[in-house]
């Protein structure tokens, strides 16, 4: 017996009410922003307007509007109003707070006065695209029958944006209670994101082509969610680990490194939603149906404050707080040299480096090898293998970092550097078994 489809095709004009009913709220809401005196919203309206356009986005997705004729442009104007309300959210949020971060931004005067600025400028922007945006979404849904309430949105409907409430994020091993091993792992984590970002080798950028041919090499989409993730765990980890202890009460350098976290990561929160902007509904358009945000929209002016505005900013901002991680790493760790000779019987390949690699991430913290004069980082499965390859005759090991790693590497050399088995390995190094 043959069983019945899921799915049923409705009628576009069957639709229109389903629709005219889901978007009464955003046209509302279009009214009262539009309405607003220009340059003056705050959190909640650039919240609010991310609210109310998901809603509606994912009604539209949930029927297929996306791949409709009819309705694929009131879907991406929706979709990008979605975007671009986000930014222009994290942006808000992070004027609103920036004093509170406390970064070096503050000692010098001229380059504060710049990123506030830069923010401001990128806020403005925003807030302009949104309201050509709304614009549009209304007229769209005038020519397509929906007939949207002239009303206004009260401020009585307003959401608070209230802070997000989440468990800790401990899959990486599970809470330990060590705090100073913790705020050295962050601090050396935070030195990681640090050299993710010099591999961007940002410049002065002058022209659209320029900043174009940029994105679509080093940051494209998916890199720019690398590189908010990259951050907003850092965040995570902050918050979980060292956020209202003892040790970030009697420590200044705590919570303003964790400012310039914070700072980084509402621009990169930023950035991502204007290049996914770019990317997926600007530069997707290829057809009249989806032409209007052009219109609405400025491709290079996006661009540029993406670049300018939001990215470079917030590599600044990383680099600026690089003082307090490298200061931390040495306050909180027990720093010793190790040297260490491999038993005649084995030899130093793969397998046992890959060890050696998995202890210093299992920890956390810094940890150079140096052998016969070549220095590496021994959290580096590639550095190792190639310094340990170019030495193949060498015996004789210098570990170099915070005493945990270091005491967990010379047990392993002392059991035979797992080449007995990971079964035989002690206790201590259970974790290499996983």
């Amino acid at each position: 017996m043959s069983q019945a489809s899921i799915d049923e095709i409705l009628n576009e004009e069957d639709f229109r009410p389903l629709a005219t009913e889901r978007a009464e709220r955003i046209g509302r809401l279009c009214n009262a922003l539009l309405a607003k005196e220009k340059r003056r919203w705050t959190r909640r309206h650039f919240y609010q307007l991310v609210v109310e356009a998901e809603v509606l986005e994912a009604f539209l997705d949930d029927h297929g509007a996306g791949y409709n004729q009819t309705y694929r442009a009131l879907r991406e104007l929706v979709a990008s109003t979605r975007g671009l309300a986000h930014a222009g959210y994290a942006v808000r949020h992070l004027e609103s707070r920036f004093d509170s971060y406390g970064t070096l931004l503050t000692s010098i005067p001229d380059e504060e006065k710049r990123f506030l600025a830069a923010v401001a400028e990128a806020r403005g922007f925003l807030e302009d695209a949104l309201r050509e945006l709304m614009l549009e979404i209304l007229q769209e849904s005038g020519r397509q029958g929906i007939n949207l309430s002239t009303k206004s949105f009260s401020d009585e409907e307003y959401i608070t944006d209230r802070l997000r409430r989440r468990l800790p994020r401990n899959l990486d091993g599970g809470i330990q209670e060590d705090e100073e091993h913790y705020i050295a792992s962050v601090a050396s984590r935070y030195l990681d994101v640090c050299g993710l970002f010099d591999e961007l080798c940002l410049g002065e950028i002058t022209t659209a082509a320029e900043r174009e041919r940029f994105l679509s090499d080093v940051c494209t989409e998916e890199r720019a969610r690398v590189y908010e993730a990259s951050v907003h765990n850092l965040q995570s980890a902050y918050d979980t680990y060292i956020k209202n202890t003892v040790l970030e009460e009697s420590d200044e350098r705590l919570p303003r490194m964790r400012g310039h976290i914070s700072c980084a990561f509402h621009l990169l929160e930023a950035v991502t939603d204007l290049v996914h902007f770019v990317e997926r509904h600007e530069g997707s358009r290829l057809d009249e149906t989806t032409g209007i945000i052009t219109k609405a929209v400025d491709r290079d002016r996006v661009i540029q404050v993406a670049y300018d505005g939001l990215l470079a900013w917030a590599v600044r901002i990383v680099h600026l707080g690089r003082e307090y991680a490298e200061g931390l790493v040495p306050t909180y760790t027990n720093q010793r040299e190790l040297i260490l000779d491999v038993p005649d019987e084995l030899i130093l390949h793969a397998r046992p480096v890959s060890l050696i690699v998995k202890i210093v991430e299992h920890h956390g913290t810094p940890v150079t090898c140096e052998v016969e004069g070549a220095e590496c980082n021994a959290g580096s499965i590639l550095e190792m293998m190639i310094t340990v390859g170019s030495n193949t005759e060498a015996r004789r090991y210098v570990f170099s970092g915070d005493e945990r790693p270091l005491g967990d590497i010379q047990l392993l050399f002392e059991a035979g550097l797992g080449e007995r088995g990971l079964e035989e390995l002690p206790e201590e190094l259970g974790y290499l078994r996983r």
